[in-house]
């Protein structure tokens, strides 16, 4: 094993990643229950178990394989706002677009990523992105985590403004810090307190930290009221696979409705986010240190992803994706495919572990989240800041992922602005920049992508 993974060239070993594999479960889990809140009955309106299904055996066998074939500390799972995404799909088009047919789209995105992976055109999003972007990525990642964390134990509040829908953020009223409520949000003095113990086991440097917190939080949690215990005594532990949705994407319907500009959308969002999650991850784990092995490395890791995308599809469920969460198995000493290997079984197992998986409240891994937030923040450091050609470029990509809650929003305005004040340099200024035809490409996708389609 310590071969394989090549353990010691990274300076780890097993034990250490498979407490990293771990952590990176804990901190991916509540894909297991949030997912089934947009594809299941309530959602999109596929059956429950068949979601659970699809989203624990596909998470658990791309990230099992992004272990094997690219040996990087990377999980897989359904991604966050296009799982939202496909329920929207389905649900605002009045019965004409079934879920069978949005899993069709889905497929095909796979496709396109597969053919756009093949002929190395996502892989020379490397070169063609400035370094200053790439950094502003993995800091605006680091932030998104953080505002995820904090809305996932509501320690921040969307406000709920009359005449407005609910949970959309309105100027003025978007977040709402609910600290002076903590006695009437268990579920949030549960998180403080478990960011506090974190952040205490950080500062020692405790090692495992952000797992001992998450099972400390989650134990501290059952005489508060805030861990449910319910769910190992009714959950079902043996999985029902009699109701699934295996093999009945329509690819046939996807094709006949037209689903040109939903393909595009899920392959425009799916192509940014991928990209940013795969460098802010690497960047962390320090596989980026060496630029041509890490542009490798990302490379066969854009591969494994295009594959898991159609995958998903076929066992039933939306776009699978790199987890940003990953950063946390990363910050607990993960740095090889192990680290994907020991999530990737744990996610498998949860099939016959749902009910203690449930157990786990989200008030006990957003705190960890949090975290990794902070350690992720250190990369601002390295940005350019006195140049302005590069910093306003930097400054959106890293203020538009958490305040417009989408990674592709920040790296689209990040792209475009550079793209534009670049061609202002040159035509006004004796400072000539370089400008990648693929930059050139990306600023008129994103053009496109807003003018016609909106944001994520």
């Amino acid at each position: 094993m310590e071969r394989f993974f090549k353990l010691k060239e990274h300076g780890t070993n097993i034990r250490t990643e498979i407490i990293a594999g771990i952590t990176t479960f804990m901190t991916m889990a509540y894909i297991l229950v949030v997912n089934n809140t947009f594809l299941g009955p309530t959602g999109a309106g596929m059956p429950s178990e068949a979601v659970f299904f699809a989203t624990a055996v596909g998470a658990g066998l791309v990230t099992i394989l992004m272990g094997l074939f690219v040996n990087v500390p990377i999980g897989m799972a359904p991604g966050m706002g296009l799982n939202a995404y496909f329920m929207t799909v389905v649900l605002s088009s009045n019965g004409v677009i079934t879920w069978q047919a949005a899993l069709g789209a889905v497929f095909i995105s796979g496709i396109v990523f597969l053919i756009l992976t093949v002929t190395r055109v996502r892989q020379m999003l490397l070169v063609a992105v400035p370094e200053n972007l790439k950094t502003a990525i993995t800091v605006g990642i680091g932030l998104f985590i953080t505002i995820v964390g904090f809305k996932l134990c509501n320690l921040v509040m969307v406000s709920i403004v009359p005449g407005t829908d609910v949970g959309q953020p309105v100027p003025g009223h978007a977040f709402n810090l609910v600290l002076g409520s903590l006695v009437h949000q268990k579920d949030a003095l549960l998180a403080l307190i478990g960011l506090l113990i974190i952040a205490a086991l950080m500062v020692v440097r405790v090692k495992g930290a952000l797992l001992i917190g998450i099972v400390a939080t989650t134990l501290i949690g059952i005489p508060m009221g805030v861990t449910n215990l319910s769910s190992l005594t009714t959950g079902n532990w043996i999985p029902d696979f009699t109701n699934l949705a295996v093999g009945q994407l329509d690819l046939k319907a996807a094709l006949h409705i037209g689903l040109f500009d939903i393909i595009f959308i899920f392959t425009f969002v799916e192509l940014f986010d991928t990209f940013g999650t795969l460098v802010g991850t690497a960047t962390r784990a320090g596989i980026m240190k060496d630029k041509k092995k890490g542009e490798k490395i990302i490379g066969k890791a854009m591969l494994v992803d295009a594959v898991g995308v159609s995958t998903g599809a076929v066992l039933g469920t939306s776009t699978i994706t790199a987890f940003v969460e990953s950063s946390a198995g990363v910050e607990e000493g993960g740095r090889t495919g192990l680290t994907a290997v020991t999530t990737g079984i744990l996610f498998l197992l949860s099939l016959f572990i749902a009910p203690l998986a449930l157990v786990v409240p989200s008030a006990a891994t957003a705190p960890a989240l949090i975290i990794v937030g902070v350690l992720m923040m250190s990369q601002v450091r390295n940005i350019d800041w006195d140049n302005f050609l590069l910093a306003f470029p930097a400054f959106l990509t890293i203020v538009l992922m958490p305040f417009t809650g989408g990674i592709a929003n920040g790296i689209s305005a990040g792209i475009l602005s550079y793209v534009v004040l670049a061609v202002f340099s040159n035509l006004f200024t004796s400072n000539k920049v370089k400008i990648h035809w693929l930059m050139w490409v990306l600023a008129i996708i994103v053009v496109i992508r807003f003018a016609f389609m909106g944001s994520e």
